[in-house]
């Protein structure tokens, strides 16, 4: 053991750049840092959300950290602030209760969280709490605050003391000790953690000045003095509460009092009434081989059972039948409704899905691999998009709230982040160039993208990369690449859980009053394994749905070959006339060929069948054949 790792410790007053323009590292960032220094756990305390807790959680598996998700809790009518760790999943549905109500209250702007002391007093049982008090404020105060607090919570209590580094840190360390023991409550050591290492400070600067949208050179006394605020050795933590260190044992006992991890919220889908009476598993595999004879009215392929054979195998082993009843549910109300819908991504690549309904397109048209779907390698739960007619698609929202209730549904969220052009933009503006240099820097990004900044960018703007202002302008610029900037909702994932969501996940406010998210976009989601539904509004299906209208109105006798109606699964394939037109770029109107760069390549490729088609897509769209 090196002399950084000598002692243990472990830190638990942590805020990242989910703590929105205040916290200068990513999640991921803060683990590492702490397992190389050695730090027997580390906790993540965001301002009032848990919305980064899952990325710290995915990389401290991969450090082999011991890692506890809590929450700083701000509050709104000046409460000291306090870090709250759930010691049980009992104490984390009791944390994003807290949040919801607070999110959700009437008088709180969207993305903002109005925490009041009263919410904690009814919701924080089953949680280890530290008190970080207001130390300028003299003691009487906060003495009668933490009686208060000591008499509801008892030995969840501590008091969290951090250096400022002003010149009087062994006074206030003094201080607070002195309030601890009046209290009778144990004092905790904490460096109030916003970056994981000295040289993020001028970018936690730059933040603070975006935040405040006043520039760096105006803020004043509103940036942090130094650049203390950082991951710290466990001996140099040491080496600061010298005369106190029962402050740095007492954050491993507070450690060993968090039994939670966020894999406690795994498989937590909804149980579908069945009609058969029969369990998940059974009632998907009855599903499954009923659709095989609608789908296949010749007799089913031999092939095709032992596919579904296969896959029914699979999902049980990885407990899944829940997830595909809760999309089959979905998707027979749409059906009941005359709504026209279609799964698709890699959903079609199973045979499940397409028997059940969900998809429209049998994946023996084109050799797909069903892994490419499921995969116990990978260990990630499917993710199933659906496409409605755009005009209907808030009939199938209704029916997911009606039938959920918003107890157990909500949008997901979508993680806002800067990219080129807004980070420079931003930054330019937070170090205080004028309005016609932060337009020509802006305007030679196009898009999204995410390259870094440089030379390009500067003589654009008239820089002088050799100035110092340029080259700090610059440099953050780029290290605030990726930095969320604010949560949005997802176009139409849905989550739906069996337990109360926000028991699971805090939920806040969208822009429209009637929907509300999640604080947990769709990486982390799947991370935790929570069931994710994408409904999402496609206008070329309610261009078909009009065509099937028109052929039953006008040619009733046109029926597939078994004299049934036609739909998406039993169209005529391959038909020459239609090859004919998409030859000749005759395609406006017909989603994904009709841009101008897909109906140039169209007469030069000349795709006769479905999998040429296929190929001619993904070439000039490459997305979807693209991987890690």
């Amino acid at each position: 053991m090196n002399a950084l790792t000598a002692i243990p410790y472990a830190e638990f007053g942590i805020s990242s750049n989910f703590s929105f323009l205040r916290g200068a590292s990513k999640p991921e960032e803060l683990v590492v840092t702490a397992k190389f220094y050695g730090f027997s756990s580390i906790g993540l305390a965001d301002r009032n959300t848990v919305a980064g807790v899952v990325r710290a959680w995915q990389q401290a598996k991969v450090e082999k950290m011991p890692y506890h998700p809590g929450c700083r809790l701000v509050f709104g009518d000046g409460t000291p602030d306090i870090l709250a760790y759930p010691r049980d999943r009992q104490g984390w549905g009791h944390l994003c209760r807290m949040l919801t109500q607070a999110n959700l209250r009437d008088e709180t702007e969207k993305g903002a969280t109005l925490l009041e002391l009263d919410d904690l007093l009814e919701w924080g049982d089953r949680m280890s709490l530290a008190i970080l008090p207001n130390l300028s404020g003299g003691a009487g105060g906060n003495l009668e605050f933490i009686s208060r607090l000591k008499d509801r919570f008892g030995a969840a209590l501590r008091l969290a003391v951090a250096p400022d580094y002003g010149g009087n840190d062994r006074f206030r360390i003094e201080q607070a000790a002195a309030m601890a023991e009046h209290a009778r409550i144990p004092l905790m050591a904490t460096n109030d953690v916003l970056y994981h290492t000295a040289e993020r400070r001028p970018l936690q600067d730059v933040l603070t000045a975006i935040r405040l949208n006043t520039p760096v050179c105006e803020v004043g006394l509103e940036l942090t003095a130094n650049a203390e605020r950082h991951l710290k050795p466990p001996l140099e933590m040491a080496r600061l509460f010298r005369r106190h260190p029962e402050a740095l044992a007492e954050t491993l006992r507070f450690a060993d009092e968090l039994t939670f991890s966020l894999s406690d919220l795994e498989y937590n889908y909804p149980d579908e009434p069945t009609e058969s009476g029969l369990g998940p598993q059974a009632e998907l595999e009855r599903l499954a081989r009923e659709g095989a004879v609608r789908r296949y009215p010749a007799g089913v392929p031999e092939y095709v059972l032992e596919r579904i054979d296969s896959e029914l195998a699979l999902i049980e082993r990885l407990n899944y039948a829940r997830y595909f009843l809760t999309v089959h549910d979905i998707v027979k109300f749409a059906r009941s409704k005359d709504i026209l819908c279609q799964g698709r991504g890699s959903a079609a690549n199973s045979i499940i899905c397409f028997c059940i309904g969900i998809t429209e397109v049998g994946p023996e048209r084109i050799d797909t691999l069903f892994e490419r779907f499921i995969s116990e390698e990978r260990n990630e739960p499917p993710d199933i998009d659906v496409d409605f007619e755009h005009e209907r698609r808030d009939e199938v929202i209704a029916y997911i709230y009606d039938k959920y209730s918003a107890k157990r549904t909500a949008l997901a969220a979508a993680v806002i982040s800067y990219r080129g052009r807004s980070a420079l933009r931003e930054v330019a503006k937070a170090m205080g160039l004028s309005e016609d240099v932060r337009s020509a820097l802006s305007s030679t990004i196009w898009g999204w993208s995410t390259s870094e900044l440089g030379e390009r960018e500067a003589n654009a703007g008239g820089l002088d990369r050799t100035d110092p202002l340029s080259r700090q302008v610059l440099e953050r610029a780029n290290e605030i690449m990726g930095f969320p900037r604010h949560l949005s909702q997802h176009v139409g994932g849905f989550v739906i859980t069996r337990d109360r969501l926000d028991e699971v996940v805090p939920i806040v406010k969208t822009a429209m009053e009637e929907r509300k998210m999640v604080e947990w976009d769709k990486d982390d989601l799947d991370a935790v394994k929570i069931l994710k539904v994408d409904v999402l509004a496609l206008g070329m299906l309610t261009c078909l749905k009009r065509a099937f209208t028109l052929l039953t109105d006008h040619y009733p006798g046109a029926r597939d070959p078994f004299g049934r109606p036609y739909v998406l699964a039993t169209l005529p394939e391959e038909h020459e006339d239609v090859y004919a037109m998409i030859q000749r770029a005759d395609t406006l109107g017909v989603f994904q060929i009709e841009s101008r760069a897909q109906m140039s390549m169209l007469p030069r490729l000349k795709p006769e069948n479905f999998y040429d088609l296929f190929i001619e897509v993904a070439i000039v769209r490459p997305g979807p054949i693209q991987g890690d």
